[in-house]
Parts: C-alpha cells; sequence; structure tokens
C-alpha cells in the first residue's frame, strides 16, 4: 500500500472536534485521554507506556466509541431516499430509489440493539450510554435534514424542532469526525468493525440526503480499508460493496474523492480482485471514465489518476478491469488530460498543474509498460506530440519530474512504434530538449538508459552523406553546444565502462559515434570552406575538436 493512501484524518474543519470536545468530562459517556509521547507528560502516579506500544494504541475508553457508533444510527422512521445529485441517467439500473425502510432493515437495527445490550450486560460501563441521553439524539436524526448549506429541509411545523435538527445534525456529524480520526489506526478500527459499525455506515449511506454525511461515511470506509482485518468485514458485509459503487454516481466533488480513495485503498489490499470484479459493470467503468475527464476539481482528478494507476499497478486488478476501461475510452482520456495539462501550463498555472501532469505521465509510463497490444493503443500521433511537448517544457524545477517521465515514456514506446522514430530523428528541437534533460537523469539510471537508447533510435536514421549543409550545421550546432553536458555525463559514469568489445553496439556506443561522424563531417565542409578563403570559425571549431577526440576516446573504451 502505498504512502498516499495509507489512513487518513477527516481533512475538514471538524476534524479539530478530537482536540476541542473529545477532552470534555463525561462526553457521551467517556473522554479521551493521550499516552505519554503525545501532547504532554504523564501524571507521575500513571506508568509510561512501553516504547513498543508508542503510537500503536491510544487510551480511547471503549465505551466512548460505542457511544459515538450508536449516534451514527439513522432514525428509523426516516424516508429513506437516495440524494437527488446521483445521476440516475448513468445508472438505468438503478430508476428508483425511494422508498421507506423495509421491515429487514428494521429487523437489523434492533438485532444490532440488541446485541450491544448484551455486550452492555458483560461490562456495567456501558449502560449509561445504551439507556442515556443518545436516545433522544435518534428519535430526530436525519428528521428535517437540510439537503445543502442554502436548501431549507423538510418543514416540520416548529421553528424549534428545525433548530433541534440542525443542532443533531452537528452533533451526528462531529461523532462521525472522531470517528473518522480513530479508524485509521488499526486497533480501534477492528474494534469498530466488532461492534456494529458496518451496519451502521451501511444504513447512514442508505438513508443520508447530505453530502456531509455521506463524505464522513465514506471517510471512515476509506480508513477501514486500509487495514486488512477490516477490508475483510467489508467484503464479508452484505450490500455494502454495492452501496460503496453506486456512490459513483453522486455529483458531490468531496464525496467523489473520499469514494475514490477508498477503491484506490482497497485495490491495493489483499481482496483487490473481489473489489475489482464489483467495479466491473459497463455504468461504473463508463462512469469513472467521465468523472476523470469532465471534472474541474484538481483534488477529486488528481485521485482518479492516482485510482487508475492502481488498476494498473495491481496485477488482479489490471486482469479484471484494464481491458473494459480501455474498452470505454481510457487511452481517449489519458490523450485530453495530458493536452488540458499541457494548454493550462502555456497559460502559466504552473504551480498548480505540475503534479497533475507528472501523475498523468505516470499512468501513461505504466500503460506504456504493458504487454497489451500497446503498439495498437498508443497508435495515435497526437500522445507521441503531447509526450514530445512536455521533453520540450521551459528548463524549470517544476518541470523536472515531467520530463524524466516523458523520456522514459517515449523510449518505451519507440520500441513498438519504429514509424515515429523516423519523424522525431528530423526534429532537431526536440533532440535539443533531449540533450538538455541529460544532466536530470544523471542519478536515475533507468531514465539516463533511456535518453541513450532514444538518441541511438533516431540518429543513425540521419543520412550520413546525403544531408543538407543547412541541416548539418544545424545538427552539428547542437551537439556541440550540449557537449559539455555529454562530457559531464560521461565522466560522471566512467566507472560503469565495460571493457574494450569490437562487437560492442550499446546505444551509448551507437550514440557518440553517430555524434563523432557529423561533427566530423562538419568540421571537413568548415574546412574546405576555410581552404576558399571564408573566415574561421575559432571556439567553436576547438569546441567541435574536443567533442570528436571526446566520442573516439569513449567509443574505444567502450
Amino acid at each position: 500500500m502505498s504512502a498516499s493512501d495509507s489512513p487518513i484524518k477527516e481533512p475538514s474543519k471538524d476534524s479539530d472536534a478530537l482536540d476541542d470536545e473529545g477532552q470534555e468530562e463525561g462526553r457521551a459517556g467517556g473522554d479521551l485521554q493521550v499516552e505519554a509521547g503525545g501532547w504532554g507528560t504523564a501524571p507521575s502516579h500513571l506508568p509510561f507506556a512501553p516504547s513498543s506500544d508508542s503510537f500503536d494504541t491510544t487510551t480511547v475508553d471503549p465505551s466512548y466509541i460505542i457511544s459515538l457508533i450508536r449516534m451514527l444510527l439513522p432514525n428509523q422512521e426516516s424516508t429513506w431516499k437516495k440524494s437527488d445529485s446521483i445521476t440516475s441517467s448513468l445508472c438505468p439500473v438503478e430508476e428508483s430509489m425511494v422508498h421507506t425502510m423495509d421491515a429487514s432493515m428494521v429487523g437489523e437495527f434492533n438485532c444490532i440493539k440488541k446485541s450491544m445490550s448484551i455486550e452492555a450486560d458483560s461490562n456495567p460501563g456501558w449502560h449509561s450510554i445504551l439507556n442515556g441521553g443518545c436516545e433522544g439524539f435518534m428519535d430526530h436524526h436525519f428528521v428535517g435534514m437540510r439537503l445543502d448549506h442554502g436548501e431549507a429541509g423538510r418543514t416540520t411545523g416548529s421553528d424549534d424542532l428545525e433548530t433541534g435538527a440542525i443542532v443533531m445534525e452537528k452533533a451526528w456529524e462531529d461523532a462521525g469526525c472522531i470517528l473518522w480520526d480513530l479508524s485509521a489506526i488499526r486497533t480501534h478500527a477492528e474494534f469498530m468493525v466488532n461492534n456494529f459499525l458496518l451496519d451502521v455506515l451501511l444504513a447512514s449511506l442508505h438513508a443520508s440526503k447530505s453530502p456531509r454525511i455521506t463524505e464522513i461515511c465514506l471517510g471512515i470506509l476509506g480508513n477501514l480499508a486500509c487495514h486488512d482485518v477490516s477490508n475483510d468485514a467489508m467484503v464479508s458485509k452484505d450490500g455494502l460493496i454495492e452501496t460503496i459503487i453506486y456512490q459513483l454516481f453522486q455529483n458531490d466533488c468531496t464525496c467523489l474523492f473520499e469514494t475514490f480513495r477508498l477503491l484506490t485503498s482497497s485495490l491495493q489490499g489483499r481482496r483487490s480482485a473481489i473489489w475489482a470484479k464489483a467495479i466491473l459493470f459497463e455504468e461504473a467503468c463508463e462512469r469513472i471514465i467521465w468523472i476523470a475527464e469532465n471534472t474541474l476539481n484538481t483534488m477529486l482528478l488528481e485521485k482518479c489518476v492516482d485510482f487508475l494507476l492502481t488498476v494498473i499497478n495491481s496485477k488482479e486488478a489490471a486482469n479484471i478491469l484494464l481491458q473494459p476501461l480501455i474498452k470505454f475510452g481510457l487511452m481517449n482520456l489519458v490523450v485530453n488530460l495530458l493536452a488540458c495539462e499541457l494548454s493550462n501550463l502555456e497559460d502559466k498555472l504552473v504551480a498548480e498543474r505540475t503534479c497533475i501532469i507528472d501523475q498523468i505521465l505516470c499512468l501513461v509510463e505504466a500503460l506504456s509498460t504493458l504487454d497489451y497490444n500497446m503498439e495498437k493503443v498508443f497508435a495515435r500521433e497526437e500522445l507521441y506530440q503531447l509526450i514530445c511537448r512536455v521533453i520540450k517544457l521551459p528548463e524549470k524545477f517544476e518541470f523536472t519530474c515531467s520530463r524524466v517521465s516523458a523520456v522514459v515514456i517515449i523510449a518505451n514506446l519507440l520500441v513498438d512504434g519504429q514509424h515515429f522514430a523516423s519523424q522525431l530523428s528530423q526534429d532537431y528541437e526536440f533532440i535539443e530538449a533531449l540533450l538538455d534533460t541529460i544532466p536530470l537523469v544523471s542519478d536515475d539510471s533507468q531514465a539516463r538508459d533511456a535518453i541513450w537508447c532514444i538518441l541511438s533510435g533516431l540518429l543513425p536514421r540521419i543520412p550520413e552523406h546525403d544531408i543538407s549543409s543547412l541541416s548539418l550545421n544545424l545538427l552539428a550546432s547542437i551537439f556541440v553546444e550540449k557537449s559539455n553536458l555529454i562530457e559531464e555525463d560521461l565522466k560522471s559514469h566512467s566507472s560503469e565502462v565495460e571493457p574494450p568489445n569490437g562487437n560492442n553496439t550499446s546505444p551509448i556506443v551507437t550514440t557518440l559515434w553517430r555524434i563523432a561522424c557529423v561533427v566530423e563531417e562538419w568540421l571537413a565542409q568548415k574546412l574546405e570552406r576555410t581552404a576558399d578563403g571564408a573566415p574561421c570559425g575559432g571556439n567553436g571549431e576547438d569546441k567541435a575538436e574536443r567533442l570528436l577526440q571526446l566520442c573516439k576516446k569513449f567509443c574505444y573504451l567502450m
């Protein structure tokens, strides 16, 4: 599992609930304390936690967690209705999601409460939670809940009742945010799952009319998906995966962000095949591509691309989902996203967009390494041109990663795209930009090898004798101007030079020999013009002679 998809704490302002409210005495039957090594020094009469337990457990009263879970239970009498923001037209299978709670779900709630009561018999400390002040909240939960921050909710006939419903919604949100934070810890996540949190979250997702409540539920589930035990429980919970997949048809960006984070974490776990098969239906695949191509939210776009990259990098997920995603327009998506982001860079939105370009290029790079008829998938010349544009980006620090990734992609694509190599060999601006990239890849063996492989594939395609004087002068000038970069790279990797071999056809030898031929031909023409009375080139010729000797030296050494 990558670091980016490790459990996260709730990102909004309400994530401070642990700091501000969790320390209040007796809140919901428990209080939050911090171990040694946290925010302060432990009282002298309490021992410090063993070093092995530090940062792994916290002294959160289990009864407090139970009380928070109970606060998330939706009201049994509420009307269960999917949010209007769901685009039902994109999922015609689910034409109507408006129905009242059926008897089986009521029975499930009663079963949850009964099970909690049984647990309370063995732990008297829970009686105050099960029989305390939570019931008042439960009676009003989801009654009068607003659809959004600007639209009044269902009228109750009483301003006091409406105000009370808003207060209760805020209480639900606070409880959910605390659980969101606590679920990032494995031991807490397992405890929550063992105490019916999945049942409660599933019920809340069905009942929710508020994007904020849906976001919190998905955020908690996203953290649970990062832990193997709780992820296993999620897979085993009937209807939960299907409900999560259906959240892809939300229109709220925060809900979609948490949905993609959840799915990304799940595809990185040991149950990735089950999650991938759950996504494997036409509407979901089309919706994923549509969201990535049409969202204007930068964070959501990054998470969409991260999800697609996870699909490719996970062998099990790729076997199941890659072909359908390509069928529904993955390659068109990649081309369109890259073109759009490069246009944004031209509008000088550099700082905001470089990270997205890096992710898109990582996606293209991952695709270019697959054995999946990539010569057909990447047959579009537009993609080649876009990658070349990335290599030609200005020499700025922000573009370093993008240009390095583009080099590796071009090297991969040229393996199956020799027809494009002829075009690139005539693009001297591209060759110059490629040489400018050499210092950027000095410490990256893969990217460095890619540069020399590209050059060894392009330069031999340039005719030795039929080249025009103008083209020869331009190409030789590029080599001479970049000779310092070539020399520094060769000397910094001199320890990697292989013993002399008459049959050595390594990319570096092939490239250096072709550079030597071009420079030698250029010097010969200069000498002829000098003999005819043309002025001498001076310093340029000296640098050319030095480059020529350098190339010959390393060709004979390698």
